[in-house]
């Protein structure tokens, strides 16, 4: 079995035909590092060469499935990142080609020619839930978590799988205010196929992939071409530029710099508190101002 810093993959070993691959940083919630990206790509690719395969979990170790990026130490830390630039005027084009290319490892488990489940406990939240989206299929525990928060501020999901997996009118529902919600609601929204007390979503989900798993590798993937054929014509490709040139504005935009200083003066929680406690988020002129007031005292 390969092996990587960020994950685990193995078949199963009661049913060879399902392969999961496990995402593990428990100790960061399984927050996704600059590494993890790669190596969900490659972890796909060696499910795919594997002829015994025929569907792919992906779960995560620990605690809940993914927290989002590991922003907790670097957010409030000024240094030098292509999501994080301190230069001015910042290169956008840096941004872009970095966090391109995090969206596309990512679409490896929607582009994977054998089915994807994510199997959500805990969290799937921030760039945690991209991971989660990009997967065909979503099976949640009751009381799991599912949502993008920095959408109120330094953020915008670059996969871009909201509008598509939930319609635009509760797309915009989240987006616009950031919220998240249970695997309960998600389930009733039709944004997870299955949502199931934590206690039965090992099983359930290995319900779905044994039922899947029996079906010939070939018909899979045809049928899950002309799904994400539909997708794609309806413009995803297009929409996940824009989400992502979008998202590096976000990050260096007045209202993101205001989001990163405060991190840095106050912490990153603080800055987190702020963000998720519906305080209205300081913009233009106003955001410039309290940017000055705390490069000044640093």
């Amino acid at each position: 079995m390969p092996t990587f810093d960020t994950l685990t993959i193995d078949k199963d070993p009661t049913n060879p035909r399902i392969a999961r691959l496990v995402l593990n940083r428990p100790e960061r919630y399984n927050a996704i590092s600059d590494a993890m990206p790669r190596d969900i790509r490659a972890a796909v690719e060696w499910a795919n060469a594997d002829d015994d395969v025929h569907v792919i979990v992906v779960e995560g170790a620990g605690k809940g499935f993914c927290g989002g990026y590991d922003l907790a130490a670097s957010a409030g830390l000024d240094r030098e990142h292509p999501c994080q630039q301190e230069t001015t005027p910042w290169d956008p084009m840096v941004d872009y080609a970095y966090m391109k290319r995090n969206t596309e490892d990512f679409m490896a488990l929607w582009r994977s020619p054998k089915p994807t489940i994510a199997k959500v406990h805990g969290a799937a939240v921030a760039g945690g839930s991209d991971i989660a989206l990009c997967c065909d299929l979503l099976v949640m525990a009751d009381d799991a978590r599912i949502g993008y928060m920095p959408t109120r501020v330094w953020g915008c999901p670059t996969t871009a799988m909201w509008t598509y997996r939930l319609g635009p009118t509760r797309a915009k529902e989240l987006m616009f205010t950031g919220n998240v919600i249970d695997g309960a609601t998600a389930a009733q929204w039709g944004l997870a196929n299955l949502s199931v007390p934590i206690e039965e979503l090992e099983a359930a989900t290995f319900a779905l992939a044994e039922r899947i798993a029996g079906v010939p590798r070939g018909h899979l993937a045809m049928h899950k071409m002309v799904v994400n054929q539909v997708m794609q014509t309806m413009g995803l490709e297009q929409t996940q530029s824009l989400a992502t040139i979008f998202d590096g504005i976000t990050r260096h935009n007045p209202e993101g710099l205001w989001f990163r200083r405060h991190a840095q003066t106050h912490g990153f929680k603080s800055a987190v508190e702020w963000r998720d406690s519906g305080r209205p988020i300081p913009e233009a002129d106003e955001a410039r101002q309290l940017i000055r007031a705390m490069e000044r005292r640093d």
